[in-house]
């Protein structure tokens, strides 16, 4: 879930204007004044406010949820990536850090007097045994040295896209959506991405059915988040997702390609999870304690308004959408649905989704809530008994609706509301709601728009009209397709033997002149979207990398292949320039750690020497058989020399997976941090070594070039 929703000062009422200038971008991010164990976890408005609106069924129930709420959030992560793969790798975690996870624990807590140590808790409604939660806090993980194995591992594992640290509430929204790989996906909301990853995650899901139909379109209002989303997604490499940057509450009608003929784009699933007030994160964001008061719930009401509104308006009919927020408010989570719902007569619905969800604990939505100011808390039953100076605060549709007609009308209670004290996790409050027909203000008028008839009854109405754009953020590089006429692609077509499926359109680059570096890979359909729409919204990142151009001597193919893209172009890739390798020799390959002196072919395998006989120099496929996994790794055949072309991060996945020694790859930043104390040098506590939530760094880093050697 990460931190609340950032929201611009636009949109965001409450918040103090920031000069945005590539000076201040480059400073360094300030420390905070004070740590988070000297805040103090307790603030009587946000105590007397919920309090009043009964979210908790009891007396006890409520000391719980406030205990709860003072303590750290606990690890969680889910393990993502092919079936094959994610069993796998299960299987190892299980194997070689759950034991040591709990005796260190137990090392750690046994000066506590009466501590109990739970075991890794797997989270019974996440699908497959796919999804786990630690006792630990991420900062106990990170500064606890018997713990420093389990670390490096969450490290360099979410860095090669095949776990995710994400908050357990923060999987929900995803899973309820049901993304199926035929679907049109919009997340209206996206930064910082991690829903964003599962959605892309379940896109691809279907075993065996290459490049699924669908896509994922993932949009953020601001610029600099949008490319938290880029890296985030760049760990998936799906040809079948790109990132906009616009204002979701305004976002554009769009157009696609449907039966041959241009049709107002309409899409399956719409994830609305919008900006909010935050304070179902208060166990990983103490400073919320300080600053929590009713006027940001307040404020933010009609922008998440707006914001719904729009993506019921994008959805298609029989489609689903999914609110949610990680606030507790009422305000901001069923009066915002109450607000659409009755301006939509029987348009929408909200559906039950918590069987959807397993053993997951929740309590059920709010029917009745009393609005309150936020200075003095004063509570209103209804809109009459608000002073006239108020009414700019508080407004009608923040109101619940008449008792008699809540539940049998609106199905508010249908709506999810986790608490803290439930399941050990964040707050959180999700509702699905199903689209039965168009709403009352769409258009069912045939219309034509560029010279094409548009479907009739389907066509989004336009978003609210608003002051003339502007360029926000960086320009991007153009994104130049190829066409049948395009110079390099036909030396690669030769070299790799692209079987007739492989349409070159959905190659492009991002320059219109000069030598292209590198060549993308993506979908048709995010093709067709690009292509007809790149004037209505501004694209900040589609398409993986596939093709690298490489310049040495001798080599009939100036691209290599790339890592990232493989996935997407093995299927096409033809025989000539596959190898078979045995899981040793990948071993070898793998563990090379030296850039200049690759493993020769000479000391691998007879039998990968006998597949590498009368086999041209070049970029190649590594195929590798374990067990029932099928290994594929880009290569480079040299002279007299095999290497593999992987990032180090997957390098270290891989030789997870094939039992390989990690020895030389693991590192203990407190001993590094004895030693560097011996020698008289002064390093910070927590080193650079651990990374943010959400966050990676670029694939493709720690690729060397090939030598001349390689050539």
């Amino acid at each position: 879930m990460g931190k609340p929703k950032h929201l611009t000062n636009k949109q965001n009422p409450f918040a103090k204007k920031k000069r945005h200038n590539k000076e201040k971008a480059d400073e360094p991010p300030a420390r905070r004044e004070k740590p988070y164990e000297s805040i103090v976890l307790k603030n009587e408005s946000f105590e007397a406010y919920y309090k009043h609106q009964q979210i908790c069924s009891s007396e006890e129930e409520w000391d719980q949820f406030i205990e709860h709420m003072r303590k750290n959030l606990p690890v969680t992560f889910r393990i993502t990536g092919s079936k094959a793969q994610a069993n796998l790798l299960l299987k190892l975690i299980k194997r070689d850090f759950f034991d040591e996870y709990f005796r260190a624990v137990k090392e750690l807590r046994k000066e506590e007097e009466g501590a109990h140590v739970e075991p890794p808790q797997c989270l019974g409604w996440y699908p497959g045994e796919m999804a786990w939660q630690l006792e630990l806090s991420r900062k106990d993980i990170r500064r606890s040295e018997p713990l420093f194995k389990l670390h490096n591992f969450l490290i360099s594992e979410t860095s090669s896209g095949n776990i995710s640290r994400q908050e357990a509430v923060s999987m929900i929204p995803p899973l309820v959506l049901d993304v199926q790989p035929h679907h049109k996906v919009l997340d209206m909301c996206a930064a910082p991405g991690s829903k964003t990853a599962q959605l892309i995650e379940s896109l691809h899901a279907g075993e065996g059915t290459g490049i699924p139909p669908g896509f994922v379109m993932a949009n953020d209002v601001d610029n600099n988040r949008c490319y938290m989303l880029v890296h985030q997604a760049k760990r998936l490499n799906s040809p079948c997702f790109m990132v906009t940057n616009t204002d979701s509450a305004t976002f554009p009608s769009m157009q696609i390609t449907k039966d041959g003929v241009v049709s107002p784009l309409k899409f399956d699933r719409v994830l609305c999870d919008v900006p909010c007030s935050g304070d179902g994160t208060l166990r990983k964001n103490a400073d919320i304690w300080t600053k929590w008061n009713l006027g940001q719930a307040t404020n933010l009401h009609g922008l998440q308004y707006r914001i719904l509104k729009r993506g019921a308006e994008l959805l298609e009919v029989g489609g689903k959408l999914v609110y949610s927020t990680c606030s507790l408010n009422p305000i901001e989570n069923e009066a915002v649905l109450h607000h659409l719902l009755k301006q939509t007569d029987d348009s929408l619905e909200i559906v039950e989704c918590g069987h959807m969800l397993p053993t997951l604990k929740y309590s059920k939505g709010m029917t009745y809530w009393e609005p309150a100011t936020h200075k003095e808390l004063k509570y209103y039953k209804s809109f009459d008994e608000v002073p006239e100076n108020q009414r700019t605060v508080l407004r009608p549709d923040m109101f619940p609706p008449a008792k008699e007609e809540s539940v049998e009308k609106f199905h508010l209670d249908r709506c999810l509301r986790i608490l803290p004290n439930q399941q050990n996790t964040g707050g959180f409050f999700v509702a699905l709601i199903e689209k039965k027909k168009p709403l009352p203000w769409e258009s069912t008028d045939t219309k034509e728009d560029n010279g094409q008839d548009l479907a009739k009854g389907s066509e989004a109405p336009e978003p609210p009209t608003k002051k003339a754009k502007y360029m926000r953020g960086f320009k991007e590089d153009p994104f130049v397709f190829f066409d049948d006429n395009e110079d390099v692609f036909e030396s690669i077509n030769e070299f790799y033997k692209l079987s007739e499926g492989f349409n070159p359109r959905n190659l492009l680059t991002r320059c219109k002149v000069g030598k292209k570096k590198n060549i993308y890979f993506c979908s048709s359909v995010v093709r067709d979207l690009v292509q007809l729409n790149e004037k209505r919204v501004k694209f900040i990142n589609l398409g993986v990398k596939s093709f690298v151009r490489c310049v040495t001597r001798n080599i009939k193919c100036e691209f290599r292949l790339a890592q990232e893209g493989l996935a997407n172009v093995n299927a096409f890739i033809g025989e000539r320039r596959r190898v078979k390798v045995q899981p040793s020799d990948l071993i070898e390959l793998l563990s090379c750690t030296d850039p200049t002196k690759p493993p020769e072919i000479a000391a691998l395998t007879a039998e990968t020497q006998e597949n590498l006989k009368n086999f041209d120099s070049g970029s190649c496929i590594l195929q590798c058989e374990l067990d029932e996994l099928n290994l594929a790794v880009v290569g480079w055949k040299g002279a007299v020399s095999l290497r593999a072309y992987v990032d180090q991060y997957d390098t270290v996945h891989l030789l997870r997976l094939l039992g390989g020694d990690l020895s030389k790859f693991e590192k203990n930043k407190f001993q590094d941090k004895l030693r560097a104390e011996q020698e008289g040098e002064q390093k910070d506590d927590d080193g650079d070594e651990d990374i943010v939530e959400n966050e990676s760094p670029s694939p493709g880093e720690g690729e060397v070039a090939p030598t001349e050697e390689t050539a």
